[in-house]
């Protein structure tokens, strides 16, 4: 009888836990994926992923329908980028802002619409603040010459019809606040 109980706890032991399930293996490691690699920098200015730097803000007012002052909250291009890049890929532009372009001297100035999507006002303005023409409304997405009739200094850039809806006119004076400082680039 002795070797049959050695045979039973011989087989007890070589299976313990019967009836149990067998134990989870152990779990493997978690290995976060590399990370993505960095994207590179976008250079050409006129791109629509460019990321462009904040511009200085300055105020300019324009005299509308019976004298009505209509100050303008306007953001400064002075460097050749930013003229470059002006109101590109923007999908609105609101009532009462719009971008002043500044020039080192006055002289004959043309615009045009590339990769701006919006209509916009261009008043072209001379040295001594006096608005020398109007284009109204320039169609967004253009290579068309858009120039002044006269030299200018500054441009300023409203929503499309700004100018009609407020009478604004060409021939009228224009005052400058906070750009006194900001120097144009060749």
């Amino acid at each position: 009888m002795r070797p049959a109980l050695l045979a039973v706890t011989a087989l007890l032991l070589a299976c313990p836990g019967e009836g149990k399930p067998p134990p989870p293996p152990p779990a493997a490691p978690v290995v976060a994926p590399p990370p993505a690699p960095p994207k590179p920098v976008v250079t050409d200015i006129t791109a629509e992923d460019y990321a462009m730097p904040r511009l200085p803000h300055g105020t300019v007012t324009l005299v509308g329908a019976g004298g009505k002052k209509l100050p303008i909250d306007a953001e400064v291009a002075a460097s050749r980028d930013a003229r470059t890049r002006g109101l590109m890929w923007r999908y609105a532009l609101a009532e009462g802002t719009g971008m002043l372009f500044i020039f080192s001297r006055e002289q004959p100035l043309s615009f045009w619409m590339r990769n701006t999507l919006i209509p916009l006002d261009m008043l072209f303005i001379d040295a001594k603040g006096k608005i020398v023409s109007i284009v109204e409304n320039a169609e967004p997405r253009t290579l068309s010459s858009r120039p002044s009739t006269g030299p200018a200094t500054y441009v300023l850039e409203l929503p499309g019809g700004y100018s009609a809806r407020h009478g604004v006119k060409a021939g009228s004076q224009v005052t400058f606040e906070g750009i006194a400082n900001i120097v144009a680039e060749d």
